[in-house]
């Protein structure tokens, strides 16, 4: 009796004992999260204490300029929005054709494994390399100089790893029971996924590519490395107008710029007007990317509440 007695005193001390460490790490989680929202919060109030008053209607339709008043973002917005189609274009479909492919048609052999593991390193690589790939290969070696196209690819091949992976986690979240079944019911492989898998896991696919596309958003290196412009005061040319009529396919190859580099040639500056532009700048591409993420947690919900097994 006295040995039960201190075996048992001895196992609530070890769960006393880790309680104290539960509650310590738990003290400890809430403050390191309390002090990146506050750091969050920090930084947001002073880019829009800066920058809330230019966020005006002119701001978003005049170009660049040397006069810090009449500066505006038109030209960076324009080239991040075609850059990001260029990127979603290529990225979306290829990267969830792939994700189908290695997870329900590529045979397990070493071949698809080696192929898995430099995926998963792709997704850590960082950004400056892909700018220094994209310059030999679109810029120099297909010709596509610094263009539209060579950003967008270049983009696109930064966040296919992302995709990918997504994809097949998304996949192998669906129980196997629902592939057995379709089987059961005589469907080819092909029924099974386009009619079972992809529908079940287009939330998990849907997350992955618009986080994806948040990422790319705000991507400077790879960008300045295949040699967007600091500096431009005109528009890519609009299909079938102008003298000579432009092409379907011209304001491709047209010379461009985005958001981070306007971004980044006003915080260059030593003139403080320019500092204010370009924390407006900032808070829009900080609310576009809390958009994007939040369109995602929106159709994720939306698509599994649709969902019925």
């Amino acid at each position: 009796m006295a040995q039960d007695i201190k075996r048992t005193e001895a196992l609530r001390a070890i769960i006393k004992a880790h309680k104290r460490w539960d509650v310590m790490f738990a003290v400890l989680s809430v403050i390191v999260i309390a002090i990146a929202i506050f750091t969050l919060l920090a930084l947001f109030s002073r880019m829009l204490i800066d920058g809330g008053p230019r966020l005006t209607a002119e701001f978003f339709t005049n170009f660049p300029s040397r006069r810090a008043g009449e500066a505006g973002i038109l030209s960076a917005w324009v080239g991040s929005f075609l850059v990001m189609l260029v990127t979603g274009l290529f990225a979306i479909p290829v990267g969830i054709a792939s994700g189908i492919y290695l997870e329900e048609y590529a045979r397990k052999n070493w071949f698809t494994d080696v192929i898995e593991i430099n995926i998963s390193n792709l997704a850590g690589v960082p950004s400056i390399v892909y700018g220094l790939l994209a310059l030999g290969l679109f810029v120099y070696t297909f010709g596509f100089g610094q263009s539209i196209l060579s950003a967008g690819l270049t983009l696109a091949l930064l966040i296919l790893p992302i995709v990918i992976v997504t994809t097949r986690e998304a996949l192998r979240s669906i129980p196997q029971m629902v592939r057995e079944g379709a089987y059961a019911c005589g469907a080819t492989r092909w029924q099974v996924v386009s009619d079972h898998l992809v529908p079940y896991s287009m939330p998990g696919i849907l997350t992955g590519v618009i986080i994806g596309l948040s990422r790319a958003i705000g991507e400077t290196a790879p960008i300045i490395t295949i040699g967007a412009l600091t500096f431009i005061a005109f528009l890519p040319p609009v299909p079938f107008t102008g003298e000579p009529v432009a092409g379907m396919f011209d304001w491709l190859f047209s010379p461009f710029t985005v958001m981070p580099i306007q971004i980044f040639n006003w915080t260059s500056r030593p003139d403080p007007a320019f500092h204010a532009n370009a924390a407006a700048a900032s808070l829009v591409l900080v609310f576009l990317t809390l958009g994007m993420n939040a369109l995602a947690i929106w159709l994720r919900y939306r698509l599994r509440k649709n969902i019925k097994w």
